[in-house]
């Protein structure tokens, strides 16, 4: 299958069948981490990392799949940038800046999210407008409205725990699995992205959603139509629910996160300090050791960084059904077959 070229802004915009050509390459790329095949995939090329935003787990697995690829990945931080034009200030255009990049790299990675905007969906924007400039694939490395390289990652981590191994994994085991994406309480004030990106993938895989939250932590209305109509194809179920148990009888899978309400932005400015406060008034929205009692041996999963005693106990977290550290090992081999299959020299 052709990906050769492909920007990866949202799951959304790739065939089912594309992103599972991504998840069994990953799956082979992890089995086998070190094998020859794969050291001259980025030969001799370079990838752009522009971070918007900090990062751990992007910035690492990113830089560390380029490498095993046998390229380089480049950092770049606004600071050390050229400044951008924006609607009030004057500065360089990002069509000039993606077509400058396109002649030096061979792929531009992205990460905006929260306070590096004025309002919701303009990093989703901005990424979308690289990509229409640039003559080389874009990724999105996560932006405030979703985060395709931690979806993947989360998909392949559970699909690994319900097939019983790796070596034997079977992404249909996760049909008809009751899911749980329930909102934490947390002082961390973070962007949709994760739980959002992760509803518009578990929603193509015929799973069965429950979404808890309280009044005024609700997803983007047109993405939850989205997430609606995936359901009705893929044979899975959408329920929404504003209490903080009831999501975990019988749930196969818990997604505790924190995410921002509605009114995070105002007069184009995050409101962090009140989105914390706000956060902080639902102490009961935390997955407690007694709350998994109710799941069906469920495992628990959150993309990370995970605040810890806010959103999930450490009984939780740390417990044997926690998949939380296998499924950010998946970020890197999930990356590395993204790259290889979008600007790498790679063959089947």
């Amino acid at each position: 299958m052709g990906l050769q070229g492909k920007d990866l802004i949202c799951t959304q915009d790739w065939d089912i069948n594309e992103l599972m050509t991504i998840l069994n390459t990953a799956v082979q790329m992890k089995l086998d981490r070190y094998n020859p095949r794969w050291l001259e995939i980025l030969k001799n090329r370079c990838f752009l990392m522009m971070f918007y935003s900090p990062s751990v787990r992007t910035h690492l697995s990113f830089a560390t799949a380029a490498t095993e690829l046998g390229g380089h990945a480049e950092y770049l931080a606004p600071d050390k940038m050229s400044k951008m034009k924006t609607k009030t200030t004057p500065g360089e255009t990002i069509e000039d800046a993606a077509k400058v990049i396109s002649n030096y790299m061979c792929g531009i990675g992205i990460r905006v999210m929260e306070t590096a905007l004025s309002e919701y969906g303009e990093g989703h924007e901005m990424i979308r407008e690289y990509a229409k400039f640039a003559g080389i694939p874009v990724i999105n490395m996560a932006d405030d409205v979703c985060h395709p390289c931690q979806s993947l990652s989360d998909v392949m981590g559970w699909a690994e725990w319900f097939s019983g191994g790796l070596d034997q994994i079977d992404f249909t085991s996760l049909k008809k699995k009751k899911l749980l994406v329930t909102w934490a309480h947390g002082a961390m004030a973070r962007s949709l992205n994760s739980p959002q990106g992760n509803l518009l993938l578990s929603s193509r895989m015929g799973i069965d959603i429950t979404i808890a939250r309280p009044k005024g932590y609700d997803f983007d209305v047109r993405m939850m139509d989205t997430i609606q109509e995936n359901c009705r194809q893929s044979g899975g179920t959408l329920n929404i629910i504003d209490d903080p148990v009831a999501g975990y009888e019988q749930a196969d899978i818990v997604y505790a996160r924190n995410w921002i309400s509605e009114d995070a932005y105002a007069n184009g400015v995050f409101q962090k300090e009140k989105e914390i406060k706000r956060a902080m008034q639902y102490p009961d929205w935390i997955t407690t050791a007694d709350k998994m009692k109710l799941t069906n041996n469920a495992i628990f999963t959150h993309p990370m960084p995970i605040d810890r005693g806010s959103e999930v106990e450490d009984s939780v977290a740390g417990s044997e059904n926690s998949v939380i550290y296998n499924v950010a090992s998946n970020r890197l081999h999930v990356q590395k077959s993204i790259l290889a299959h979008t600007m790498g020299l790679f063959h089947e």
